[in-house]
C-alpha cells in the first residue's frame, strides 16, 4: 500500500497502486487570497501540538521553550508547538530546520539512503577513473615561461582538454545524482511522516519515476544552455573587439536568466517524484511555489550549496595531497601543470575522496530540496494539515472538517 501523504494533484487520478483513500492536499491558496503566506485552512483547535505532550488543557502550564514557547512578548501570544510526528515539525520551516531535517532523515534512515548513495557514487567512480586512465586525453603540458602566442596556445589547448575530460565525468555524475535523488525524494517524505522505509520499498515507487526524472534534468539543461547560447552568440558572429564586449556582455545577461530559472524550477524534481506531475507540468507546479519567495529560495540554496562546497573542499584536499605524495608527485609540480598523467595511486585515493563526498552531498542536497518543496507548500495550500492525516494523528482524520 502506498502510504505516501496527499502528494498527487488536487483532483486527479490515483496513480498505479496509490489508494484511492490516501489524503490530497487542497488547492493552491496563493491565487485566490492576494498577499497570502499563510492558508485559512488550518488543524483543528486544540489539535496543534502532538498527542504525546500531556497537560494541554485548560490551566496547563506553559510550553516549554522553543518555538512559540518561552516568555510572553508585549501584545504577542505564545503559539503551541505544531505536531512533530517526522524529522520536521509540521508547521513554515526555517533555515535550520530544513537543513537538520535533511540531515535527521539522512541519520534515521541512513542505511537505505546513504547505503544506496554509496553503491552509486562507488559505480560512477570507478567509471570516472577506468575513464580517466584509459580514454580521456592526457592533460596539456604547460610551460610556465612561454609568452605571447605560446602562452595563448597553451592555455586553450589546456581549456579544451580539461572541458573534453570533464563532460564524460559531469555526465556520469548527473546521472548517479538523479538515481539517488529518486530513492531519497522518497526516503525524505517517509520521513516527514515518522515512518521507516525499506531500499526496496523505497526503489519500488521511485522507479517509475526515473526516466521522467531524467527527461526533465535534461530538459532543465537543454533550457540553460539555449539561454547561454542566445546570449553569447551573436558577439561571436560578430567578431573584432566589439564582438567580444558583445559576447561578455550576453554571457553576463545569460548568467542572470539562467540563475533566476535554476532556482524557480528547483522545486519541479519533488514535485515529479512526489505529485506524480509530468515534465512540463512540474517546471509550471515548481514557478507557481517559488513565486513570491524566489529571493528566500534563493537565500537557502546559496547556503546549502556553500555549505556543499566547503565540505567537499573539506574531504577533497587531504585525499589530494595523501594522493599526490603516494604517486611520487610533488604539490607544485601538480598546481603548475608540469605532470602529464595521474598515476594508479593518485586516482584510486582521490577516488576514494569523491566517493566519501558524493555519498554525503547527493542525499543531503536531494533531502533539502524535498523539504524546501513541503516547506512551500505547508505555506501556500495547508500541507501540513494533509501530512498530520496521513501520520495518522488524532483530531486529523478523514472526517473531521476543515476549519
Amino acid at each position: 500500500m502506498n502510504d505516501s501523504p496527499g502528494w498527487a494533484t488536487p483532483g486527479s487520478a490515483p496513480s498505479d497502486g496509490q489508494e484511492a483513500a490516501v489524503p490530497r492536499p487542497s488547492g493552491p491558496q496563493d491565487g485566490s487570497v492576494p498577499g497570502a503566506q499563510w492558508s485559512p485552512e488550518q488543524p483543528p483547535p486544540a489539535q496543534w501540538s502532538p498527542p504525546s505532550n500531556p497537560g494541554g488543557g485548560p490551566g496547563a502550564p506553559p510550553p516549554a521553550p522553543g518555538w512559540g514557547g518561552g516568555p510572553q512578548q508585549p501584545g504577542w501570544g505564545a503559539r503551541p508547538p505544531a505536531a512533530k510526528p517526522g524529522v520536521i515539525p509540521l508547521r513554515p520551516l526555517g533555515l535550520g530546520e530544513i537543513l537538520d531535517g535533511s540531515v535527521s532523515a539522512l541519520r534515521a534512515h541512513w542505511r537505505t539512503a546513504l547505503g544506496f548513495s554509496l553503491a552509486v557514487s562507488l559505480v560512477t567512480q570507478v567509471a570516472v577513473i577506468l575513464m580517466q586512465r584509459y580514454l580521456l586525453p592526457k592533460p596539456t603540458a604547460i610551460d610556465p615561461n612561454a609568452r605571447g602566442t605560446e602562452a595563448l596556445r597553451q592555455a586553450s589547448e589546456s581549456a579544451r582538454t580539461s572541458l573534453l575530460s570533464l563532460a564524460p565525468a559531469s555526465l556520469l555524475a548527473m546521472i548517479a545524482m538523479l538515481f539517488t535523488a529518486s530513492v531519497v525524494t522518497v526516503v525524505i517524505s517517509r520521513s516527514v511522516l515518522g515512518r521507516p522505509v525499506t531500499l526496496s520499498d523505497a526503489w519500488a515507487e521511485a522507479r517509475p519515476r526515473l526516466l521522467p526524472l531524467i527527461g526533465l534534468t535534461l530538459l532543465i539543461t537543454l533550457i540553460a544552455v539555449t539561454v547561454m547560447a542566445v546570449g553569447i552568440g551573436p558577439g561571436l558572429l560578430l567578431g573584432s573587439g566589439a564582438g567580444a564586449a558583445l559576447a561578455f556582455l550576453g554571457f553576463a545577461a545569460a548568467c542572470v536568466v539562467i540563475i533566476w530559472l535554476q532556482v524557480s524550477f528547483i522545486l519541479a524534481a519533488p514535485a515529479l517524484m512526489l505529485e506524480r506531475q509530468g515534465i512540463i507540468a512540474s517546471l509550471r507546479r515548481s514557478a507557481k511555489l517559488v513565486r513570491g519567495a524566489w529571493w528566500r529560495t534563493f537565500g537557502i540554496l546559496a547556503l546549502t550549496y556553500l555549505f556543499v562546497f566547503l565540505l567537499s573542499f573539506a574531504v577533497s584536499i587531504p585525499f589530494t595531497v595523501v594522493g599526490l605524495i603516494a604517486d611520487g608527485t610533488g604539490v607544485s609540480e601538480f598546481f603548475n601543470g608540469s605532470v602529464p598523467t595521474p598515476g594508479w595511486p593518485f586516482l584510486i585515493v582521490t577516488g576514494i575522496g569523491e566517493v566519501i563526498i558524493y555519498t554525503l552531498v547527493y542525499p543531503f542536497v536531494t533531502g533539502v530540496m524535498a523539504l524546501l518543496y513541503m516547506d512551500q507548500r505547508i505555506r501556500r495550500e495547508a500541507l501540513d494539515v494533509d501530512l498530520a492525516r496521513a501520520a495518522g494523528l488524532p483530531g486529523y482524520g478523514a472526517d473531521t472538517p476543515r476549519s
